[in-house]
């Protein structure tokens, strides 16, 4: 994303880049605070709701992108499952399920330690990451929860490459 490498400033806040993101691909978002921003993106199967939120103490740009997800009980075991083996998968972030909030969560920190200064392309590939794996393994989450799959026949739809358009 050649297009969003025109800030230049060493006094810019991470959040006010994330916020210059947004505002390019349009996306509707809210500065809930200094360090803290919530957006929409619309997926392929999901709208996500996405916030990121700088924690100067560590100086880590924290991404957490989420969608509803209400698991029958007897089928937990089997979500549990398939979220290990999607998060063998990624190595930029993993799954979690927060039960009582009834949300899956892809989490991400981008650590900035130093002074360091994230690039609107490398906070733009942060969230398109982020949309991308939720993409790829909202299939499997909703075949081991919905669907009669067993874990493993789950995660073969995530692991074969689709090519071509339908």
């Amino acid at each position: 994303m050649a297009q969003l490498d025109f800030i230049h400033s060493d006094d810019i806040h991470p959040i006010d880049i994330v916020e210059t993101v947004a505002a390019h691909h349009e996306w509707d978002f809210d500065r809930l605070a200094e360090d803290q921003i919530a957006m929409a993106v619309e997926g392929q199967w999901r709208t996500y709701s996405i916030t990121l939120a700088w924690s100067p103490r560590e100086e880590v740009l924290r991404l957490i992108c989420t969608f509803d997800m209400d698991p029958p009980a007897e089928k937990l075991p089997a979500l549990y499952e398939v979220l290990n083996l999607a998060n063998d998968q990624v190595w930029d972030g993993g799954f979690t399920f927060w039960g009582p909030q009834k949300l899956m969560v892809w989490r991400y920190g981008l650590v900035l330690a130093g002074d360091a200064i994230a690039a609107p392309s490398q906070i733009d590939q942060m969230i398109g990451n982020a949309i991308l794996a939720c993409e790829r393994f909202y299939p499997c989450f909703q075949l081991a929860c919905w669907g009669d799959a067993t874990p493993d026949a789950a995660m073969d739809i995530a692991l074969s490459e689709a090519y071509g358009r339908a």
